[in-house]
């Protein structure tokens, strides 16, 4: 994974590569996809650094979405990321740090719902 421009990050998923943004379209999405009421509170959902692998489906959906695909949650649950889990968290991360500056998804981390933890470097 890359950024290429601010904003933007260079992946590989289902082995075919891949641009994702968050744009401000995308950012939209995820305030209401999580109950964020702004992009401050949207900043602070990341910062905590718990992020479960709905949340992760999410991101990255959004992402590839804002970069002008045109896919669903459901099929971006079903894509393999190089690194399986924790490549998709570290993509996540990435993509949040992109969009946000700074750490931009914390230290802390792994799946807030029990659905598994990425390792350090991976944790968004």
């Amino acid at each position: 994974m890359a950024n290429l421009h601010r904003g933007e990050v260079d992946a590989v998923l289902d082995g075919r590569r891949r641009t994702l943004c968050l744009t401000l379209g995308a950012l939209a999405e995820l305030e209401a996809s999580f109950g964020a009421d702004d992009l401050v509170a949207l900043a602070r959902r990341f910062d905590g650094g718990r992020l479960s692998a709905r949340d992760l489906i999410r991101v990255v959906g959004a992402g590839l979405r804002g970069a002008g695909e045109a896919i669903g949650d459901d099929e971006v649950a079903a894509m393999r990321a190089e690194g399986g889990a924790a490549g998709f968290a570290a993509l996540a991360a990435e993509l949040i740090r992109a969009t946000f500056g700074g750490n931009g998804g914390g230290s802390g981390g792994g799946a807030g719902d029990g659905e598994g933890e990425a390792p350090d470097e991976a944790r968004p």
